[in-house]
């Protein structure tokens, strides 16, 4: 698995402390800006000129008469949201506010107090005093109060007066004004609906006339048409009636005219009752039952017999006679019935034509009247709506604007609010110092943390050293900072994969890194374990060890590797036990890559065998050649990478070469660590300062008085190098025991 990929996004380890660990370290940053603003928010509102202000109050209410009241009517209070809202626009308009300006003289004050040599314009002095007014609504009221702002106290009293006073007397003539102008207008279409009126007076005299109606009154014109219609009405339900009875006897004479005498004698007395047929059908029953009978006892040649059909024959006759009699009658009814609806029709026709005469008369003589009616009715309305304004104007509530609280002299300025811009400015100093802050963290790429070489470089942090660390020589091993680089040298001795690899060069990618001062406080915590170390400066175009060590740098490496020297001649001694130190020596121009000769190399092996650690200064990888030449040549490498100095890709391409050139690189050293600042380092310098200081203190107790020696609670010393002292000695075990003399000058 790529170990990029494994390792989480930074985003998502981001925690609470993260974000506090930047505050602190960009602490400084926060509190100039925060400071910066909050004092210039100080200067400035106390340098800002004082504005007093002074209020007016109105009760403001919609134009109302005294009528509704003396008539007992209820005046609705209907809420309207618009009616404030627009008298704050009338408030501020130009006819009050160039009152105002005149009355006050606002233009000839306030160029004096600008030093200006002429009046202002008015244009300019209105918008100026509109700028300075702030009128407002009281919640749930109808009072509106007008709030001014000035420079002098008395003249926003003043100001304020005068624009309440200017309103009421513009909304009174207002008001006035409306009135007048309505009643004039209101008389004049009285004038004109008065002359409308007697034109229609004299026409509706003129349609009678013509009309030959002798009409008193519109009801006696309504009454003649609708007797003549109800008239009309009578005839056609006769007419129809008379019509449909025509029609039912004509289909039963028709029905009874197709059947025969026989078929009549049985259905006639159905359609014509009557009473003497009915009996000589009775009659001529009981004759053909007794003819039946003395036919059947007499005979046909028997005289009684024969009379009898001679009765029976009598009766036949007198029925079908009394049948055809009945229908001659109906069809007589018929022609009788017939003969009634037409006069009818005729009579109907001549009340129809007597109707439309009446109804066009009366027609056009009631529209005429109707005419002069409406006329009347709006002459009269016009009239009523005169008197109406009229004692409207006389009854007038004087009440429509009423000033509640005239505006008073106010001793206090209300502008600038000191305390809310103090507050205002100190919230918005910490808001830009912070946003500020993490908008450079976010720009700084450089190196910050522990993970972002973990995850950027995907190599080891072998230790961090604290800021401002000096020469652990003069420290002495009791100095807090020499913890840090033994916790350095304990992870050197762990990390290498092969014992025998006891040459090791500091490189960084830029310069300024620190790893001159690494490396010679790495060789010197080595020393101090007992180990013979050679330090080496092969920084050949700029050293620098040799000013720590306060030695000369006369003769050096680039004479040995001349063969102008011996190697006994251009090591020396330090004042550190164990420490020696190879200076650089003088860079002829014509000998630039001296590294990348075989004689470098025999001089490596050479002193690998003669020391148990041999320590390489070298140049800055990313802008010399003789870094990358002496990474190849040494066993381990370790990169130094100082805090929050270069961006993260210098340090990902230094990796890159020493990869490149090498394959040897140990682990990385992140230097200059604030741990007073960063908290997320505070193990690795913060806490033992503390131990330090207190162990200082408890050796100074014992020396006045001896103690018994404390152990913890697996019974070992509190010393706080003791595990990295038995690591170191279990490493010494494992290397060649060092050659016996004074000195390494002995063994040459």
């Amino acid at each position: 698995m790529d170990p990029e990929q494994s390792q989480p996004s930074g985003e998502s380890r981001l925690h609470f402390l993260d974000y506090w660990r930047i505050i602190r370290v960009r602490k400084l940053v926060i509190l100039t800006v925060f400071l910066l603003i909050t004092l210039t928010t100080t200067l400035v509102t106390y340098w800002l000129p004082k504005t007093y202000m002074s209020s007016v109050r109105m009760d403001v209410k919609k134009d109302e008469t005294m009528l509704s009241k003396l008539s007992g009517q209820p005046t609705m209070n209907v809420f309207d949201p618009f009616f404030v809202q627009t008298q704050f626009e009338r408030i501020q308009s130009k006819d009050v506010l160039h009152k105002v300006i005149e009355d006050l003289r606002l233009q000839e004050r306030w160029a004096r107090r600008q030093n200006m040599p002429e009046p202002m314009k008015k244009t300019d002095t209105e918008t100026l005093l509109k700028k300075r007014i702030d009128p407002r609504q009281v919640r749930n009221t109808s009072i509106i109060e007008i709030r001014v702002y000035s420079e002098l106290k008395e003249e926003a009293a003043e100001i304020a007066n005068k624009i309440a006073d200017v309103y009421k007397s513009n909304r009174a003539k207002a008001r006035d004004l409306q009135t007048t102008q309505g009643l004039n207008e209101l008389r004049g279409q009285l004038a004109s609906k008065s002359n409308e009126v007697v034109q229609a007076k004299i026409h509706l005299d003129q349609v009678r006339t013509n009309l030959n109606l002798d009409i008193i009154t519109p009801e006696t014109a309504a009454g003649t048409l609708t007797l003549e219609v109800e008239t009309v009405r009578q005839l056609e339900v006769q007419f129809n009636n008379d019509s449909t009875k025509l029609v039912g006897k004509e289909k039963i004479l028709a029905g009874l005219t197709n059947k025969s005498v026989a078929q009549l004698r049985s259905s006639i007395h159905i359609f014509v009752p009557d009473e003497i047929l009915a009996r000589l059908i009775a009659t001529h029953t009981q004759a053909e039952q007794e003819l039946a009978a003395r036919k059947a006892t007499l005979g046909v040649d028997n005289p009684d017999y024969k009379k009898a059909q001679s009765i029976l024959d009598a009766v036949d006759r007198q029925v079908d006679a009394r049948v055809k009699g009945n229908l001659e009658g109906m069809q007589n009814e018929l022609e009788s019935l017939r003969a009634q609806r037409d006069s009818l029709k005729v009579t109907l026709e001549a009340a129809k034509l007597r109707s439309r005469e009446a109804a066009r008369k009366s027609r056009e003589y009631l529209d005429a009247l109707d005419n002069h009616e409406k006329l009347k009715r709006v002459r009269d309305v016009i009239e009523l709506k005169i008197f109406q304004e009229e004692s409207d104007a006389k009854l007038y509530s004087p009440a429509t604007v009423e000033i509640t609280d005239p505006a008073e002299i106010m001793d206090r300025p209300v502008l600038p609010k000191i305390p809310l811009n103090i507050a205002l400015g100190i919230i918005f100093g910490l808001l830009v110092g912070v946003g500020l802050a993490f908008f450079i963290e976010y720009l700084d790429t450089s190196v910050k943390t522990i993970d972002d070489i973990e995850h950027s470089l995907q190599s080891p942090v072998l230790g961090v050293i604290p800021q401002d660390v000096g020469f652990l020589g003069d420290e002495g091993p009791e100095s807090p900072n020499s913890e840090a680089y033994r916790i350095l040298r304990t992870n050197v001795l762990f990390s290498r994969k092969d014992q025998k690899l006891n040459a090791l060069t500091v490189v960084s990618g830029g310069a300024g890194e620190g790893k001159s001062t690494t490396v010679l406080n790495l060789a010197v915590t080595f020393a101090q374990q007992g180990a013979r170390v050679l330090l080496v400066d092969s920084d050949l175009r700029r050293p620098s060890l040799h000013r720590r060590l306060n030695l000369s740098n006369q003769v050096g490496l680039t004479n040995f590797l001349l063969k102008q020297s011996e190697l006994k001649e251009v090591i020396q001694t330090t004042s550190v036990p164990g420490l020696d130190f190879l200076p650089s020596g003088k860079l002829p121009a014509s000998a630039m890559s001296i590294l990348n000769t075989q004689q470098m190399r025999d001089f490596i092996a050479n002193v690998k065998s003669r020391y148990d650690y041999v320590f390489f200064d070298s140049p800055p990888i990313m802008g010399v050649s003789d870094a990358s030449i002496l990474i190849s040549e040494v066993d381990v490498a370790i990169m130094v990478i100082q805090y929050r100095k270069y961006p993260q890709s210098m340090a990902i391409r230094a990796r890159q070469m020493i990869e490149k050139y090498g394959h040897n690189l140990l682990g990385v050293v992140l230097n200059n660590i604030n741990v007073s600042q960063d908290a997320g380092y505070y193990y690795y310098g913060g806490d033992y300062y503390g131990y330090y200081n207190k162990s200082s203190r408890d050796r100074a107790t014992s020396e006045s008085k001896p103690a018994a020696p404390q152990t913890d609670k697996n019974g070992h010393p509190p010393s706080a190098t003791a595990p990295v002292d038995d690591a170191f000695n279990a490493e010494r075990k494992k290397t060649k025991p060092a050659p016996e003399g004074p000195g390494l000058h002995s063994k040459y």
